[in-house]
């Protein structure tokens, strides 16, 4: 067996399963190559008649030096009578709600922790996590040990947070500040957060089980967005309007797409021209939520998208650099306010529904449109929509690419005659081809 080196761990490649290499200078140190390619340095000794095996860290945050140094403490300890993996069990079994998280927190930071389609948590929703972690699981249950919870504990919880007992006003910068508020839907995502933590504990042998398992959430308190289109006219005056006092191109230009595509606003505000295919009518999208995903896009975008400028890797850059347009935040509220006024001499309930719209709303809106007004199936708009799909979808989605065109064309077309009454109504309820 070689010494263990940078060169040498870095040139062990699995075999179609987990493999061990030993170092020959140290016994009892090695590492272990992952299946899926990761490392993992080790040490592995005897104690009452048992293989016991102790994990130091992955290689890449974790050094060969540093490991071997380790490795040498922990093996030093082994012939002093100690055991390690025991001593590092009975500290598990202590481990507190907030030990637990910081733990889960380390290990998703270093991509152990898998999210949708086994794929390692997106940075955002690590951030996410650590918000959720920070303002209500830690206040609440942080001093508890993880071991000693139980479903009467997570129901008291849900309810803590549902009364707002974790409400608060947090100053996050010389500006800024986050307004942490309780409810039903905040309350149900946070459960959820803690059950993944919770199952993540059983795995590593902390808790037998887990306590959140069964505990009923409330829904999460997701709302169904529909647009009328006078809401929608309103909105693409107020675009108009911004865009003659102003505002930042990018900002209208990204809100209008947002419309016509249903897209997460962070898919248009990343958005490079690498991912967009206007030939063939499509963005193929290398980072979405759910991973690689290819979203069909209807003619009024092409359009649009045609006029935006290329200057960079960025549809929407940042002045000045090539990096993206992060000020679509600020630019919302005023784009909302010239929707609102608007929409008032018109309709004054009208103007009452767009004050609370969001980014996020338009996607919403844009699945409305697709069910309520052209009545496509709901496999056809999570297609549109690029939702997690089933092998079904997936099945669907690749034998019907120019259908899916198609029907992306109507929706698109629909929203854009509301908008700016720029397209033939009647080409936009033409039949397209039978789904299924």
């Amino acid at each position: 067996m070689p010494k263990l080196t940078k060169r040498v761990v870095e040139a062990a490649v699995p075999k179609g399963r987990d493999a061990f290499i030993w170092d020959d200078e140290l016994p009892g140190f090695g590492i272990r190559v992952f299946s899926s390619g990761k490392r993992s340095y080790l040490v592995q000794y005897r104690s009452e008649g048992r293989t016991r095996r102790v994990t130091i860290g992955l290689h890449g945050p974790v050094t060969c030096d540093v490991a071997r140094k380790r490795a040498r403490e922990l093996l030093g300890n082994v012939a002093g009578g100690g055991n390690p993996a025991e001593e590092r069990s009975l500290q598990r079994k202590a481990m507190t709600v907030k030990q637990l998280c910081d733990v889960y927190l380390e290990a998703a930071e270093k991509g152990l922790i898998f999210g949708k389609k086994g794929l390692p948590k997106k940075p955002s929703t690590l951030a996410t996590d650590r918000g959720r972690i920070t303002r209500h699981i830690v206040p609440l249950l942080g001093n508890r040990k993880a071991r000693d919870l139980t479903a009467p504990d997570i129901n008291r919880f849900m309810r803590d947070i549902i009364a707002g007992k974790t409400a608060i006003s947090v100053k996050t910068g010389l500006r800024g500040r986050a307004i942490v508020r309780g409810g039903k839907g905040t309350a149900a995502r946070t459960v959820g957060l803690l059950g993944g933590i919770l199952s993540y504990a059983v795995s590593e042998g902390v808790i037998p089980s887990n306590p959140a398992r069964g505990v009923k959430r409330p829904s999460d308190g997701k709302r169904v967005v529909r647009m009328s289109q006078g809401q929608y006219r309103a909105l693409g005056n107020a675009l108009a309007a911004a865009e003659a006092g102003g505002e930042p191109w990018q900002a209208i230009t990204a809100v209008h797409l947002l419309a016509l595509t249903g897209c997460r606003r962070g898919e248009i505000e990343n958005l490079r021209w690498d991912e967009v295919d206007l030939a063939a009518q499509c963005f193929r999208l290398s980072d979405s939520k759910t991973g690689d995903s290819v979203r069909p896009l209807g003619s009024a975008a092409v359009t649009l998208l045609s006029g935006v400028p290329r200057g960079g890797r960025y549809v929407f850059p940042r002045r000045g650099d090539d990096k993206p347009f992060s000020g679509l935040p600020k630019v919302w509220p005023r784009i909302i306010k010239r929707a609102v006024c608007a929409a008032i001499p018109a309709d004054p309930s009208e103007a009452e529904g767009l004050k609370s719209l969001t980014p996020h709303g338009l996607r919403h809106a844009f699945a409305s449109v697709a069910g309520s007004e052209l009545g496509l199936t709901e496999i056809t708009i999570a297609a549109l929509l690029g939702h997690a799909s089933n092998s079904t979808t997936s099945g669907y989605i690749h034998h019907i690419d120019s259908a899916l065109i198609a029907v992306a064309d109507r929706v698109a077309g629909y929203i854009e005659w509301a908008m700016t009454g720029s397209e033939n109504r009647n080409r936009v309820f033409q039949l397209v081809p039978k789904e299924g």
